[in-house]
């Protein structure tokens, strides 16, 4: 003890003398014993008062409290305060919880799926959303998910294939008065039945509709928060307009619909939750933002329908859940376009892949478990397919280069009037029966294929997590190495998959070019594009980049072995054969109609530069 702790103890203990001293009460002698006689109380009886008046307190206090929920939720106040308790069914593709407050579902996770860092994959949380389900009272707006239910009986928690259970959430009001909540699992499937019925009541709920209002920040479950960005949005159906959806690649975006909505999802790129009915959700508002979201969350989405009461008064009104996988195939089962939320292209891109691609890869999924080969094989599947169109293509290329020496004397005849070395060009073609278009026709051809599997591979679940070779998962970039910046358009990384494919495009480019006819500027420009691709691709996922490998690499198979079966000696007689034949051959309509439009092209040309050099004057 220092010295001014013991200055302290010292002072203390002479204010509490000098206390005790001057203000202790004086002992008072009693007259007699009649007059002050002291009041006695026993022990036992002076406990019980205390008690009962705490318990006079809590009843106030409790009473205070009751009236306020009664002023705020009216007939619905004697179910408006209760536990929380959480009660969890496992399928085997789910794993469910359900809070009692509310008898709502508090998350979700897909049993089947990791996170990219090999976390449990929850596509649904209480904490990460704002629900309300409001209905009107004489007391003003109630939220349902504010009350609390009981959960009847004791379902089968743990359901396989096959297996099915209702789980029954009850909110008593009063005698005949109830709110039930009713959810179907079955053991094998995405989809959650749900049924809602508001029972007996008669003056006490207000209005004709529920208003469901949904809020939810959706979280990141992919690597490349950025890509995921664009591949997230809201999308919806109705019966009148059919499938429809906010932008993908905008990060704020709403829309109100007035046509009546059968179901809406909130959907990533691999997942989605859903709401779904038979009964149309009315006067329905979408949006989408990521303001103030932190890099856990990829986009905020924000819902508010309309539901018709009488579907849910005095009788169960039909709804559904879906959470799970963007699975083409297993979305087709669930509601009307429901598979439309997985984004196949535009038409005719779509239909390539609706009804020829995504059923090859299913078919060879069953058999190979290798996604890597998988794709080689559709490769070949593809190619094969279009080997006639190709040879075709082939062939119109070495018409053209055998051609190439009288096309220049064509040029060099005519110096720089163009208009008269096209018309030339095109009687040559005439005579010796080639048509110039008949080798862009077969290319055409094979593009709805081509930009197919431009939307394919990165909208397919089956490929996400697959690794093959360095690519640990061929649904994203194949990263082979960070750089210290982030290059404008290119990225951060590199991706070796996209760099082979650029020098095998690169490859094809100048094989193709050995029987091209095409000089200048232009035979050099088509170097560029690969360049350009790589750009584009680099952050788009490995099986893509893989794929246009892979057909580039047979593509350069396929032109080497056609050029050893092309004789082109043997094609210039041929050509100069017909030429001789066709010497008093009419033009065709279709070379007369060509022939006029390079005219009147030419025309406007020298018109539009007959101004500029009056303007000049």
């Amino acid at each position: 003890m220092d010295k001014n702790q013991a200055t302290g103890l010292i002072l203390i203990s002479i204010l509490m003398i000098a206390y005790f001293w001057f203000f202790a009460d004086a002992p008072q002698q009693p007259e007699n014993i009649e007059s002050n006689q002291v009041e006695q109380i026993d022990p036992s009886q002076a406990e019980t008062t205390t008690n009962q008046k705490e318990e006079v307190v809590e009843y106030e206090n409790d009473s205070t409290l009751n009236q306020a929920l009664v002023n705020q939720y009216g007939a619905f106040a004697q179910v408006a305060k209760g536990e929380s308790n959480i009660s969890t069914f496992n399928t085997e593709t789910i794993a469910i919880a359900f809070d009692s407050k509310g008898g709502r579902i508090k998350s979700v996770e897909l049993k089947d799926f990791e996170t990219f860092d090999g976390q449990p994959l929850v596509i649904t949380n209480q904490e990460d959303e704002e629900k309300e389900l409001l209905f009107n009272t004489a007391s003003g707006e109630v939220n349902l998910y504010d009350l609390y239910f009981e959960l009847e009986g004791s379902p089968q928690r743990e359901l396989t294939n096959g297996d099915t259970v209702k789980i029954k959430f009850v909110a008593k009001i009063a005698p005949n008065k109830s709110i039930e909540q009713v959810y179907s699992l079955s053991g094998n499937q995405y989809q959650v039945g749900y049924t809602l019925a508001f029972n007996g009541f008669t003056n006490e709920i207000l209005g004709d509709q529920l208003t469901l209002r949904w809020n939810k920040k959706m979280r990141k479950f992919e690597k490349d928060l950025q890509q995921s960005r664009t591949k997230v949005t809201m999308n919806y159906y109705s019966e009148e307009e059919g499938m429809d959806g906010l932008s993908e690649r905008s990060d704020d975006d709403s829309e109100e619909v007035a046509a009546p909505v059968k179901w809406f999802s909130f959907k990533q790129n691999f997942f989605m939750e859903a709401f779904i009915t038979d009964v149309p959700m009315k006067r329905a508002e979408f949006s989408t933002d990521i303001e103030d979201l932190s890099a856990e969350y990829v986009k905020r989405g924000k819902a508010k329908v309309e539901i018709p009461l009488a579907e849910v008064t005095n009788k169960a009104g039909e709804f559904k859940y879906y959470f799970g996988p963007n699975n083409y195939k297993t979305l087709q089962k669930v509601a009307p376009d429901f598979e439309e939320n997985v984004y196949l292209g535009w038409f005719p891109i779509s239909l390539v892949n609706k009804y020829i691609i995504i059923n090859v890869f299913y078919i060879l999924e069953k058999y190979i478990s290798s996604y890597g080969w998988i794709i080689i094989i559709l490769v070949l599947l593809i190619k094969l397919a279009l080997s006639p169109l190709s040879y075709k293509s082939y062939v119109s290329m070495a018409k053209t280069k055998v051609l190439k020496p009288q096309l220049d004397e064509i040029k060099e005849k005519h110096g720089g009037d163009m208009q008269k070395a096209q018309a030339d060009q095109m009687e040559l073609y005439r005579k010796v029966g080639v048509n110039p278009l008949s080798g862009c026709i077969p290319l055409l051809l094979q593009m709805p294929i081509l930009f197919a599997m431009f939307y394919f591979f990165p909208s397919s679940i089956e490929l996400r997590q697959e690794s093959f070779l360095w690519a640990t998962d061929l649904s994203t970039y194949d990263s082979v190495l960070s750089l210290p910046f982030e290059i404008p358009f290119y990225g951060d990384h590199v991706s070796l998959f996209t760099i082979l494919m650029t020098l095998s495009t690169l490859l094809i480019t100048w094989s193709q070019g050995q029987v091209s006819s095409v000089q200048g500027p232009m035979k050099n420009i088509q170097y560029l594009m690969p360049v350009i691709f790589m750009f584009v691709l680099n952050s788009f996922p490995a099986a893509l980049s893989f794929y246009y490998l892979i057909a580039n690499l047979i593509t350069f198979g396929q032109q080497t072995l056609i050029r050893r079966m092309i004789d082109e000696d043997k094609i210039l007689k041929i050509l100069e054969e017909n030429k001789k034949k066709n010497v008093n051959k009419k033009t065709s309509k279709f070379q007369q109609r060509l022939q006029e439009a390079m005219k009147a092209s030419e025309e406007a040309k020298k018109e539009k530069e007959k101004g500029k050099k009056k303007k000049k004057k």
